[in-house]
């Protein structure tokens, strides 16, 4: 299984446009494309990713067209009830 590539690898915070954006389909077992430097929930609900360091981080009840300035190599479907997720980079 491919890990997620970091386009910001060696920048301390992501700046700038995103040059990537994927939808994300939530799997406790494939890693996004590229970490993300922002999550877009489009639905209501809970989110959990692993971020790049490793860490399992629950968020609770995201509104709908929240942008989250997270890096997370992975959206979780456990823990998942968000939809419309949309991972840039």
């Amino acid at each position: 299984m491919a890990a997620a590539t970091d386009l910001y690898s060696g920048l301390t915070t992501p700046t700038g446009n995103y040059i990537h954006a994927e939808a994300v389909t939530p799997s406790d077992t494939v890693d996004l494309t590229y970490v993300s430097a922002v999550l877009y929930v489009g639905g209501t609900g809970d989110l959990t990713v692993i971020t790049k360091n490793g860490e399992t981080v629950l968020f609770q009840s995201v509104p709908a067209g929240t942008l989250l300035p997270i890096r997370a190599s992975r959206v979780k479907a456990t823990g998942t009830a968000a939809t419309k997720i949309t991972a840039m980079s």
